[in-house]
């Protein structure tokens, strides 16, 4: 199932950090600090968990030199995801990270019908705009844009992407 990651400030404004989806590792800073962190794990459907604690899991890595490579690019990767979200905060306007969002949730969770993309399980626009650092009415007002100009369709279940090409044309 897929899990919502995320912290809140101390004035309750939520940050989502990412949404995992099925056989997508988190917890994994628990091998490196063991102070507690202030982010949560909320699963946002039925979602089945396998914890490890980290005492098991460094033996793993000890005895095993593949499981040191799997964290090393589970790690890295999750850093370059925020390498790019970071870019995109300071050189992106917010119209662009929405759409440079709904890109990249269509590479990585779409599912090719005929020449038109489907993404089952679209999230809310608020999640939408936590993740971009916009607000749900700039999320609204994009994804309204995008649906008038045919390039997608959406509804609470599922996001269609008519045209990929005209989609990752809209980022600037």
């Amino acid at each position: 199932g897929r899990v919502k990651i995320g912290s809140t400030s101390e004035e309750g404004k939520e940050i989502i950090k990412s949404i995992l989806s099925r056989g997508e590792v988190f917890g994994e800073l628990a091998l490196i600090s063991e102070s507690n962190r202030r982010d949560y794990a909320l699963a946002l459907e039925e979602t089945k968990l396998c914890c490890i604690g980290s005492d098991d899991l460094k033996d793993m890595i000890k005895e095993r030199g593949s499981v040191s490579m799997f964290f090393m690019k589970v790690m890295g990767s999750k850093v370059l995801e925020m390498e790019n979200r970071l870019q995109s905060l300071v050189f992106k306007d917010s119209r662009s990270r929405i759409v440079e969002y709904l890109a990249s949730l269509v590479q990585r969770r779409g599912q090719r019908v005929g020449y038109e993309w489907v993404v089952r399980n679209f999230i809310t626009h608020q999640e939408i705009a936590n993740l971009t650092a916009t607000s749900r009415q700039t999320v609204t007002t994009v994804l309204n844009e995008l649906r008038a100009s045919e390039i997608i369709t959406f509804n609470r279940k599922r996001l269609l992407v008519r045209n990929l090409d005209k989609l990752t044309e809209e980022i600037k």
